[in-house]
């Protein structure tokens, strides 16, 4: 096991499986693995890295962060 903020540390990942549940797949039924694979893909293209605002970019979504910075 690595210390605290090592690069083997999978905070970072916990925390977006942690939202993906929350946001995505608790509030649908079980469903086929090829509908649950087109729902996870259609939340994370088009709603977690275009338009839901992340805390570690000063909370302001992606594109947002991408076109200020440009």
């Amino acid at each position: 096991m690595s210390g605290k903020g090592d690069c083997w540390d999978n905070a970072v990942s916990e925390s977006f499986f942690a939202t993906l549940e929350k946001e995505l797949l608790s509030q649908h039924a079980m469903a086929p693995r090829h509908v649950t694979r087109a729902r996870v893909t259609r939340y994370i293209d088009g709603y977690y890295n275009q338009r839901r605002r992340h805390s570690y970019l000063d909370y302001v979504t992606p594109l947002e962060y991408e076109l200020a910075a440009a």
